[in-house]
């Protein structure tokens, strides 16, 4: 099917739904970017705007703990006690062919990470947007979730540890770094807390802010009931702050000042061993997010260049694994020098199939103003691949070793053993030099790890 096709299949389905609320046919409807699982479509409807959010298909709904009809109820019912979630205007149905999802309408200002941290830069007015953020947080974390939809399941971290473990072994169970959390996990979890509905994905990109103001909280579908400290640690890992990992709370702040707003908003006593330990779960588990990406474009479910991409970033919270795990290890092994980079010799001859991806690459280029919409998007993607293809042959980094993933899952080693810890240093590091060079994070490391820039 065609992409004009796709929109007029699109439009016939939208606009039969939209006469259920009663409202006309949509216009102008443009695929927004981003989001890494669901469709998001903007239109006009009338005089308003509206957002669909919908999975297309029933492949990308399985293993998640909650449908589009819960999450639905569990948006209506926030936005009803005051929380800043969108209001539901209508929910799909079978007949109308779009798949699971519904219709909201629009609310101001921008999901955008980097736009957002443009106009909070400094100081005083990031330690206001991160201050709302904890309040609207505390807010959520308030609402009596014996109110809530029944079927939001409870996150019991062993039981989300236990998942973990077996998600990664499905996944090959032969990357170290992730091995070296998992056992971490175990050893220390946490304590029972009375639950409390947890967001699931609170983080800049999934809330919407206008200049200074935080205008709205998007993507529910990951609500569950939990450990408050687990949204409170998600928003804080070092993938969500972009380029401003200075700043570890959302980027934006400090973490003492962003404890002090969420318990002056009413929210519980921030207790900071939960809040490093759900930080670890958190980056592990999305590490393994980034893997069931590869395996969703494999599978057929969803064959965009993005879902392939993502499944690249793994290697970014390899990094951010060890660098909140390292004090595990003995002094002088974090002193100790990291083995040295070898560097194969340059190619001669034909060109090598880096070479090749290269020169798609820098055709691509000359072709990126005919591009518009979401098709300028994935180009971008498409380049981006290109690249981590070129770069991957000409490294020959290999992260993975499964002997020693079991060994450190099992515990019969760890960051105690003489040159370990600078091992997974080194192939943290020449990984994500393939993978995504231009993480943040990967130059904090490398000036903390090799003195270099």
């Amino acid at each position: 099917m065609g992409e004009s096709d796709s929109g007029t299949a699109l439009e016939r389905g939208l606009g039969r739904a939209l006469a259920r609320a009663g409202l006309p046919a949509p216009e102008k409807l443009t695929r927004l970017t981003g989001g890494a699982t669901m469709e998001s479509w903007r239109f006009a409807s009338g005089s308003e705007d509206f957002v669909l959010r919908r999975a297309p298909s029933a492949a990308m709904m399985e293993g998640r703990a909650i449908g589009h009809d819960i999450e639905a109820a569990a948006i209506r019912m926030v936005h009803a006690v005051g929380v800043l979630a969108p209001e539901i205007v209508v929910e799909l149905e079978e007949a109308d062919g779009l798949g699971t999802g519904f219709v909201m309408r629009a609310l101001p200002g921008t999901p955008d990470p980097r736009s957002i941290l443009s106009d909070n830069a400094g100081e005083a007015d990031g330690r206001n947007l991160a201050g709302q953020l904890a309040r609207e947080l505390a807010g959520i974390h308030s609402v009596d979730h014996a109110a809530l939809p029944p079927g939001l399941p409870t996150l019991d971290p062993a039981a989300g540890v236990a998942g973990l473990r077996t998600q990664f072994e499905e996944a090959g169970g032969d990357r170290p770094v992730v091995a070296l959390a998992l056992r971490w996990l175990e050893d220390n979890l946490p304590g029972p807390t009375e639950p409390a509905l947890i967001h699931g994905d609170y983080r800049l990109g999934n809330v919407l802010v206008s200049g200074n103001d935080l205008t709205g909280v998007l993507d529910w579908e990951l609500a569950h009931l939990g450990d408050p400290h687990e949204d409170l640690a998600y928003a804080c890992m070092t993938v969500w702050r972009f380029a401003r990992i200075d700043r570890p709370a959302v980027g934006l702040a400090s973490l003492d000042d962003w404890f002090a707003a969420y318990e002056a908003a009413g929210g519980r006593a921030v207790d900071r061993t939960r809040f490093n330990w759900w930080l670890v779960y958190r980056t592990c588990w999305w590490a393994l997010g980034c893997w069931r990406m590869g395996r969703t474009w494999r599978e057929g479910a969803d064959r965009t260049v993005e879902r392939a991409i993502i499944s690249r970033r793994t290697s970014e919270q390899e990094l951010d694994l060890l660098l909140l795990l390292e004090g595990e290890a003995p002094q002088e092994e974090r002193d100790r020098p990291l083995p040295p980079l070898s560097s194969p010799p340059p190619p001669t001859g034909e060109a090598t199939a880096g070479e090749l991806a290269t020169a798609i690459s820098e055709w691509l280029a000359t072709v990126k103003d005919r591009m518009e919409g979401h098709d300028r998007f994935q180009h971008a993607v498409a380049r981006n691949a290109l690249g981590i293809i070129a770069r991957d042959y000409a490294a020959k980094v290999d992260p993975t070793d499964a002997e020693l993933a079991r060994a450190l899952i099992e515990g019969h080693r760890s960051l105690e053993e003489p040159g370990l810890l600078a091992q997974l240093r080194r192939t943290a590091l020449d990984k994500l030099a393939v993978d995504m060079p231009k993480y943040p994070a990967l130059a904090v490391a490398r000036r903390q790890w090799t003195g270099e820039d």
